[in-house]
């Protein structure tokens, strides 16, 4: 184990689209949503473990999700848990994480991943991120993990390819273009063309590498980290990560940095990989009866339904009848019946909810 191997974990979001399962007092992240026994988080942490030294990882997350944190990942410590006090994307989310890992070691390299990936195949995507971790120790090279599409997904952004690999790395292209969530038939184009790649939100640097991007595209948010380097690791620290914070532009690393930047890489490959995004993600990973109804609950009855996710608690006897196509999910205190078709609603129904029925049930 490469004692220069970092891993930063973002795990600050809320999970909006997991509703009612997902809310905003323990999002997706904390949650056994696949039914392992495990949370997404620790699953995350135990992909990254064999290359990472335990002291090497830090988790960015919400001031709210500290508690959590440290009881699902025990064997970190506080100082490993970055709390933002609002968030602000994910380009403030990695320069707060590079400036602790700066002070530790100037040598580092870098993974940053979300908290709430599947990967089905670990030992090949340990095995590629191994691969793109020797890739970047050469120049100024920013490397994301690039999906080959298996579906015409709408839901997720594309990366575009040159057709030349990179010299001794067969499956390592430079970039030609970042393109957001695309309607159906463009993301069909995508498919065909073999030249799209789903950004997987993966990626791994040298932190100078990094540091230097920064300050090319976003000096503003470098400076304001900069300026605090001092209190990093001391008990002034949090105050000034919650003065400084609200000042960050509001930024993805997409957007602020690998958009801009000609020194960006795709490594295409393919290990199982969801974002767990959505419930329809959910329900492509799930196993499936006779009627192709994805079931999470041991007392669901199920009749002349078909292509259903019903995820329920155990203790609840759930009987459905006649439905087709549809998401069916219930909460202590929350119940909601969806088209899967119409699954990317969910956010603003979320909003609805919050507006006309108070806080309590999102």
């Amino acid at each position: 184990m490469d004692k220069n191997n970092y891993c930063v974990i973002m795990a600050g979001g809320v999970g909006s689209r997991f509703w009612p399962l997902s809310k905003n007092n323990k999002p997706k992240q904390f949650l056994d949503i696949l039914g392992t026994g495990k949370t997404l988080i620790q699953l995350t942490y135990e992909r990254f473990a064999s290359i990472c030294p335990t002291e090497n990882f830090f988790v960015v997350t919400n001031a709210n999700y500290k508690s959590l944190v440290l009881q699902q990942l025990p064997n970190i410590n506080e100082n490993q848990v970055l709390l933002e006090p609002i968030r602000r994307n994910t380009a403030p989310c990695i320069a707060y994480a590079n400036y602790k890992i700066q002070k530790r070691n100037p040598n580092a390299s870098i993974i940053v991943t979300p908290a709430d990936h599947l990967i089905l195949n670990e030992t090949k995507f340990l095995g590629v991120l191994s691969e793109g971790i020797q890739f970047v120790q050469d120049g100024n090279k920013l490397l994301t993990l690039g999906i080959t599409p298996s579906r015409p997904e709408t839901g997720y952004g594309y990366i575009q390819v040159s057709n030349k690999a990179v010299e001794n790395y067969s499956d390592v292209y430079p970039v030609k273009t970042f393109t957001e969530k695309p309607h159906l038939e463009l993301a069909k184009i995508f498919q065909e063309s073999g030249e799209f790649f789903w950004n997987s939100g993966i990626f791994v640097w040298k932190l100078s590498t990094i540091q230097d991007a920064f300050d090319k595209f976003l000096p503003d948010i470098k400076n304001l980290f900069e300026a605090i380097l001092d209190k990093l690791d001391t008990g002034e620290e949090q105050s000034f990560i919650d003065q400084i914070y609200p000042k960050c532009e509001n930024i993805s690393i997409d957007y602020g940095i690998l958009e801009k930047s000609e020194s960006v890489f795709v490594y295409c490959s393919e290990f199982g990989w969801s974002d767990l995004g959505t419930w329809g993600s959910l329900y492509e990973h799930t196993a499936k009866d006779n009627n192709l109804n994805a079931i999470q609950g041991e007392n669901v009855m199920l009749y002349e339904s078909k292509n259903c996710l019903v995820n329920v608690p155990n203790n609840k006897l759930v009987v459905v009848q006649g439905l087709k196509d549809y998401i069916v999910v219930e909460t202590d205190n929350s119940l909601l019946i969806c088209r899967r078709r119409d699954e990317q609603e969910i956010r603003k129904i979320v909003n609805d909810v919050k507006i006309t029925k108070g806080k309590k049930f999102v």
